[in-house]
């Protein structure tokens, strides 16, 4: 008998999921966007908040809507995204950190 399984077999997703996904990413931006809208904590916080839900988003993303997981079938996808992901924190980091150490001694002149 011939196989006749795609090479993708992982799952695709339901409703269901996409649904929590959607519901998920609407309460992880409505809630940064009422503390930016109408400030009620300092300023400081308010960005690490924002910052930490806009992480958990990123995460909600890959899982509900991306299929990343830990499965077999996912793992040379999620090395790729961990890969891609590190050079691209590599790029902007260092290039801020040459472009702050470039101002730093241009000033000092």
């Amino acid at each position: 008998m011939a196989n006749t399984h795609s090479h993708d077999e992982a799952g695709h997703g339901s409703v269901k999921s996409y649904a929590i996904g959607f519901i998920l990413s609407v309460i992880l931006t409505v809630i940064p966007f009422g503390l930016v809208m109408y400030p009620s904590l300092p300023k400081d916080v308010t960005l690490w908040i924002v910052l930490a839900f806009a992480v958990i988003q990123v995460l909600v993303h890959l899982v509900y809507f991306l299929h990343l997981d830990r499965s077999e079938a996912q793992r040379n996808n999620v090395v790729a995204f961990i890969f891609a992901a590190l050079v691209i924190v590599l790029l902007v980091g260092l290039s801020l950190w040459i472009m702050f150490s470039i101002h730093t001694v241009m000033m000092a002149k």
